[in-house]
């Protein structure tokens, strides 16, 4: 069975979706948070939820950052530090979507796209590692199938979760010999609000879930939770011996073949 007692997660986009799931699992395996997103009203809220499932208010700790800004990234895991004085788990789960083209794509969005999903990613685990070393912890990234296989008209977000992975790998070998595990998860279409806050409105959304029976193998999308599950599966000593692994939760579309 998982356990994260007495563990110290820091995750990054904590205040919805993935993050916010993930937080709340956490809560209910009796890890310690360190939450951080941009929206403060929303992480109260996620606070909430995870006090529901059981954490105690002073093992949950909130930073309002945005991690595209490196000097954000660096008071995020300082304030992390300071309140817990040890991190055993990093969950590099921030992210941005935004639909566009190569042609189309302005070059402010591609920045954005990268300073989000994998520079906030690169640089979070750089400052994480010296203390992971010392309790041999884990990083899990949060990646999607769209690293894995590639699809029109996000081209900027299918670039970064690629680059999401091959983080993932690097990053492994270079710190396997200070038993630090590093993996990812490449999610598919999951039910959150990234899609809709990338432009899409409530009908072509619910257009877009029902396709996504269609498109996963399984007959369905997934949920946050399952993702979640995953998550704390990478996380725990379940996995002692798994590091460098990109692992679909994706109702099987990662393997299917157009035909």
């Amino acid at each position: 069975m998982q356990s994260l007692a007495s563990k110290v997660a820091l995750i990054t986009g904590a205040s919805s979706g993935i993050g916010a799931g993930t937080a709340i699992h956490f809560a209910s395996l009796k890890c310690k948070l360190s939450l951080t997103g941009r929206n403060e009203e929303n992480l109260k809220k996620v606070v909430e939820n995870c006090k529901k499932a059981g954490a105690k208010s002073e093992d949950i700790s909130t930073i309002i950052g945005d991690v595209s800004q490196a000097e954000d990234i660096k008071r995020i895991l300082k304030s992390t530090i300071d309140t817990f004085g040890r991190l055993d788990i990093l969950v590099n789960n921030a992210g941005v979507l935004i639909p566009g083209t190569v042609e189309n794509t302005p070059l402010e969005t591609f920045d954005l796209t990268y300073n989000t999903n994998i520079r906030a990613a690169f640089l979070m685990s750089q400052l994480a590692i010296p203390y992971l070393r010392k309790t041999k912890g884990n990083i899990v990234n949060v990646s999607s199938i769209a690293g894995l296989r590639s699809f029109p008209g996000v081209a900027a977000y299918c670039m970064s979760k690629a680059a999401i992975d091959q983080l993932t790998r690097c990053t492994a070998l270079e710190v396997a010999a200070d038993g630090i595990r590093v993996n990812s998860v490449n999610p598919g279409v999951v039910v959150t609000n990234v899609h809709k806050r990338g432009g899409m409105s409530e009908e072509e959304y619910a257009k877009f879930l029902e396709k996504g029976k269609e498109t996963h193998p399984i007959g369905r999308v997934g949920t946050v939770e399952e993702v979640a599950q995953t998550i704390a599966f990478l996380a725990s000593d379940c996995s002692s011996f798994t590091t460098g692994v990109n692992f679909p939760i994706d109702g099987g579309r990662g393997v299917m073949c157009p035909r």
